[in-house]
């Protein structure tokens, strides 16, 4: 018995200091907390909803109400701002708009991308996916030697030479809506543009005939698992604690583990080939593989940021151009007059053809245009973000070193501060003779880190769009929301459903 009592009186000092130590420990975390808002609460921006958790209330009913959490941004840049302050937790983050501050952060590779941001892109709740690829590598030693490698393969040089496979494989595209059109059905545009687009990275890049327009693959619903995986684990730093999403977590998962297999798969038997003397694709797997092997080291790390990249490329290379596709079709069927406009261009430029040169390409202006000014309204790509190191100055505002920054192209191409009348669809915003943005429009980046591949992405939704309006006509489905779904990505949240049919025309 008195064994028992000292026993229970150990068990309670135990249970008391442990409760003391937890009150100490977050009693520390609040004054933490306060010694962060009382540094950074000089810059304005939206009261927080919480002392502890700052805005994240907010971020969580948007993102449970399937909203668009960047047209949050755009509220609050409107009223407090191009420098305002948002609160996630403990952290602090500041949404830039100044485009003089966007060209500093941007184009100088002192600002280093965001740590939270892209360490969390390395893995997916505990499975590389990206790992330290050219989107989220942060070192700029390490970036640069695999951009060195890689420029070669996305060269204007090189891509001239792809102009064919961009045809054949969009020839693919166009039997799928022949078909629409012949039976009269209804088509999800989205949809198809996502089995032309991943046709196309995995043939020109990689040398593999997917054929998704005939044939199923798991590859695409393992890039929309990762895709939405990714912005819970941004902006959900809960997410993964909680049971009901295991079996969520685990799918994702297995996704990337078929990513990550399949790109192993495919650059061992490129590089066996290779060995061996055989003919292989000259495509862009091969050009990087020769372009690493002329490096003077190779380290078994360069061999797996091959392998991020191979995942950064299918997933990159597919999402965004088929988003952008689906949103010019979108923004086409309610504009008829441009529609008419684009369609005349077209006409006069291949007549025909169905072939379309790389000369055309650079023909087809007013096109050009037209896929500009869907970026700028939906930019599938809605921003980046940097850290911000040391203290700085902006529009007048002292900001303290050690914070991250958002810059939000979609943001920016939605204020009338930066394009007149901005919720107007008009391609004539980026005609040559109009004054170019001012470090307020940058769907690809900007600076150093820009966009490899928007040359690749720009002659592919070129060559898409151009047969598409070519040979036919498209009007949306009545009833269907023209919202934007925000998966990381932005994508049409209906998936542009549409009535297809063939053209009456005659050549003039």
């Amino acid at each position: 018995m008195a064994l028992f009592v000292g026993l229970l009186y150990l068990s309670a000092q135990a249970l008391y200091y442990l409760v003391l130590l937890f009150l100490l420990a977050f009693l520390g975390y609040c004054v933490y907390i306060k010694h962060i808002h009382m540094k950074y609460d000089h810059i304005p921006g939206p009261p927080r909803d919480n002392f502890l958790l700052g805005h994240s209330q907010t971020f969580w009913k948007v993102m449970k109400n399937d909203g668009n959490l960047h047209d949050t941004f755009l509220k609050w840049a409107e009223r407090y701002g191009s420098v305002y302050r948002i609160n996630v937790l403990h952290s602090v983050c500041l949404c830039i708009y100044s485009p003089e501050a966007t060209k500093e952060l941007l184009m100088s590779p002192k600002y280093l991308k965001d740590k939270f941001v892209y360490k969390r892109l390395f893995n997916l709740f505990g499975q590389r996916l990206l790992g330290n690829g050219l989107i989220t590598a942060r070192d700029h030693e390490q970036w640069y030697k695999q951009r060195r490698i890689m420029d070669p393969a996305f060269s204007s040089l090189y891509l001239k030479g792809l102009t064919g496979t961009f045809n054949k494989l969009a020839e693919k595209l166009m039997d799928k809506f022949t078909d629409a059109a012949d039976n009269k059905t209804e088509i999800t545009m989205l949809s198809l543009f996502n089995t032309v687009t991943l046709d196309v990275i995995a043939k020109v890049a990689f040398g593999v005939d997917l054929n998704l327009q005939k044939n199923r693959s798991p590859f695409q619903k393992a890039i929309d698992l990762c895709m939405k995986g990714m912005i819970f684990y941004l902006r959900d730093l809960l997410f993964e604690f909680n049971p009901k999403n295991r079996p969520f977590i685990k799918e994702v998962r297995k996704a990337c583990c078929l990513l990550r297999q399949t790109g192993a798969q495919w650059i061992n038997e490129r590089k066996t080939a290779m060995q061996n003397g055989e003919d292989v694709p000259k495509d862009i797997l091969t050009q990087i593989i020769k372009s690493a092997g002329e490096e003077e080291t190779m380290t078994e790390e360069d061999e797996e940021f091959m392998l991020d990249n191979f995942v950064t490329f299918f997933i990159a290379g597919q999402e965004t151009t088929a988003n952008q596709l689906a949103f010019c079709v979108m923004a086409l069927a309610n504009n008829p007059d441009i529609l008419e406009k684009v369609r005349k261009e077209v006409d006069e430029v291949i007549g025909m053809k169905h072939d379309i040169s790389y000369d055309n390409l650079g023909e087809l202006n007013y096109l050009t245009q037209v896929l500009k000014e869907t970026l700028r309204l939906y930019p599938t790509a809605p921003g980046t973000s940097r850290d911000i190191q040391d203290d700085m100055v902006i529009d007048g505002i002292h900001i303290p070193g050690g914070v991250s920054c958002m810059l939000s192209t979609y943001v920016t191409g939605r204020m009338d501060k930066f394009f007149k009348d901005p919720w107007k669809f008009d391609p004539d915003r980026f005609h040559p003779d109009a004054p170019k943005p001012y470090y307020c429009y940058y769907p690809f980046a900007l600076g150093p880190r820009s966009c490899l591949g928007q040359n690749f992405a720009q002659m592919e939704a070129k060559i898409v769009m151009a047969k598409l309006i070519q040979r036919f006509d498209f009007t949306l489905v009545p009833g269907q929301t023209l919202d934007i779904m925000d998966t990381g990505t932005l994508r049409p949240k209906s998936g542009v459903v549409c009535h297809i049919r063939h053209r009456d025309y005659q050549q003039k």
